[in-house]
C-alpha cells in the first residue's frame, strides 16, 4: 500500500478518494450517533449505574481521542493516511462491540478508551486527506458538505438505536460496529492510497513544524473559544431546555432541530458567507453568532426565545466549523499536513473539556445562587473574547507579508 502524492492520481481516482471519505464519514458518524446517546440510558436507566461514572467514562474518551489525535495526524504524515483510517476504523468497530456487551465497569472504560484510540488514529487523517484529495476552491464547500452528512447521521443514527435498543442493548453495540465495519471495507476498496505531505515525516519532526509554527498555534488557542460554547449543545443547553419545560423528551426534540437547522443553513450560509468574506471572517461571524445565542438564553426565559437562540447558535456552528478546517488546511505546511491538523484538534480538546468541566459547574452554581443568567453570559463572555482574538490575529496577517497556500502544492504540479 504505497503511498502516492496527490499529483499521481488521475481526477477520476481524487473524484472516487473524495466520495469516499464522504461515503465513510457519514458511515462513522451514523455508527457513533447510533449507540452513544443510549449509553446514559441503558447503564443508568436500565442497570441503575451511576450516572457520574457514565460521564466520566464518556469524558475520558473525548480527552483521550482528541489528545492523541495530534500523534494519528502526525503517523499520516509518516505512515500514509489510509493504514492509519483502517486500524482507527477497525478499532472502533471491536470498541462499540466491547461496549454493546459490556457489563462490568471496567469494560466499559475499556470500550470507551478503545474507541478513543480508534477515533484518534482516523480523525486527523481522514481530514488531511480531503485536504490533499480537494481543489483548494472547493474546501469550504466540501467542509461544508461533511458538516451536513454529520448532522444527517446525527439525526438517522439515534432514531436506528431507539429502534433496536427495544430489543437489547447488545443489538445497539452489534449494529452500530456494523456501521464501522462497512466503513472499513469502503475505506480498504475505494480509498486511493494518498499521501497527505510532500516528504515522508516523523512524529517528532512533523509534530516539530506545527508546534513551531506560531501563527497556527495562536490561531488554534483563539479556536479553544469556539468549542468551549459548542459542547454546551450537549451539557448546558439540555439542561436549560428541560428546566423550561420540564418534559426530558424535549431534550431530543432540541437535538433534532438543532440537526435540522444545522442541514438547511449549511449550504446557502456557506455560499453567501463566501461570496464576500475569507474563510478567517466568516469564522469570526460564526463564532460571534454563537455568543448572540448564548447571551440570548441568559436575557430571555422563554422556550420561544430558546429556540431564537438554538437558531443563532446553528447558524454559527455551520459557518465557523467548515472554515475552521479551510484555514488548518490553508496555514498547513505541505511537509507535514497530518500533523497539522493533529495539532488543530487540540483547540476541541482543551476547549470543549474545559466547556464540559465549566458548563456543568456554572450551572450548578447558577442554581444554588439563584442567577440562572450567569452561565450563559459567561459562555458569551469567552465566545466574544475568541472573536476579538481573532479579529486582532486577521489583521495581523493582512497586515504582513502573504503566506502561500500550501496545501495546494503538490509533487505533480
Amino acid at each position: 500500500m504505497q503511498a502516492q502524492s496527490v499529483g499521481e492520481l488521475s481526477p477520476r481516482a481524487r473524484k472516487r478518494g473524495l466520495n469516499t471519505v464522504m461515503a465513510v464519514w457519514f458511515l462513522m458518524n451514523a455508527g457513533f450517533f447510533l449507540i452513544i446517546p443510549l449509553v446514559s440510558l441503558h447503564y443508568v436507566d436500565g442497570l441503575g449505574w451511576a450516572a457520574a461514572f457514565i460521564g466520566l467514562v464518556l469524558a475520558v474518551r473525548q480527552f483521550a481521542q482528541q489528545g492523541l489525535t495530534v500523534f494519528g495526524g502526525a503517523l499520516a504524515d509518516r505512515f500514509g493516511p489510509k493504514r492509519l483510517i483502517l486500524a482507527g476504523v477497525l478499532i472502533r468497530t471491536v470498541s462499540f462491540v466491547v461496549m454493546g456487551f459490556a457489563t462490568t465497569p471496567w469494560l466499559l472504560m475499556l470500550s470507551g478508551l478503545l474507541a478513543a484510540l480508534g477515533g484518534a488514529l482516523f480523525d486527523a487523517p481522514q481530514r488531511a486527506t480531503l485536504a490533499a484529495l480537494a481543489p483548494e476552491a472547493e474546501l469550504t464547500a466540501l467542509y461544508g458538505r461533511l458538516g451536513i452528512l454529520q448532522n444527517v447521521a446525527r439525526t438517522v443514527g439515534p432514531l436506528i438505536g431507539a429502534y433496536l435498543i427495544r430489543f437489547d442493548f447488545q443489538v445497539v453495540g452489534l449494529a452500530s460496529a456494523a456501521f464501522f465495519l462497512m466503513a472499513f471495507f469502503v475505506t480498504l476498496i475505494f480509498l486511493p492510497p494518498v499521501s497527505v505531505c510532500s516528504e515522508p515525516q516523523t512524529v517528532r519532526a512533523g509534530l516539530g513544524l506545527a508546534a513551531r509554527d506560531g501563527a497556527f498555534v495562536v490561531f488554534t488557542a483563539l479556536m479553544m473559544g469556539f468549542w468551549f460554547m459548542w459542547v454546551q449543545l450537549s451539557i448546558a443547553m439540555p439542561l436549560a431546555i428541560k428546566a423550561l419545560t420540564g418534559d426530558p423528551t424535549s431534550v431530543g426534540l432540541m437535538f433534532t432541530v438543532s440537526a435540522g437547522l444545522a442541514i438547511v443553513l449549511q449550504a446557502p450560509a456557506l455560499r453567501l458567507s463566501g461570496r464576500y468574506w475569507p474563510p478567517l471572517v466568516t469564522i469570526i461571524a460564526g463564532v460571534v453568532s454563537m455568543a448572540v445565542g448564548m447571551a440570548l438564553i441568559g436575557l430571555g426565559h422563554s422556550l420561544a426565545m430558546f429556540y431564537v437562540s438554538l437558531f443563532f447558535f446553528s447558524l454559527g456552528s455551520v459557518l465557523a466549523t467548515p472554515n475552521a478546517q479551510t484555514v488548518t488546511a490553508e496555514m498547513a505546511d505541505e511537509r507535514a499536513r497530518g500533523a497539522y491538523f493533529g495539532v488543530g484538534s487540540l483547540a476541541m480538546a482543551v476547549g470543549g473539556g474545559l466547556g464540559h468541566v465549566f458548563g456543568g459547574t456554572l450551572v450548578d452554581v447558577a442554581a444554588a445562587r439563584g442567577a440562572p443568567a450567569l452561565p450563559w453570559l459567561t459562555f458569551a463572555g469567552v465566545g466574544l473574547v475568541s472573536a476579538v482574538g481573532l479579529v486582532v490575529f486577521y489583521l495581523s496577517r493582512q497586515s504582513g507579508p502573504p503566506r502561500p497556500l500550501s496545501h495546494v502544492a503538490t509533487s505533480g504540479d
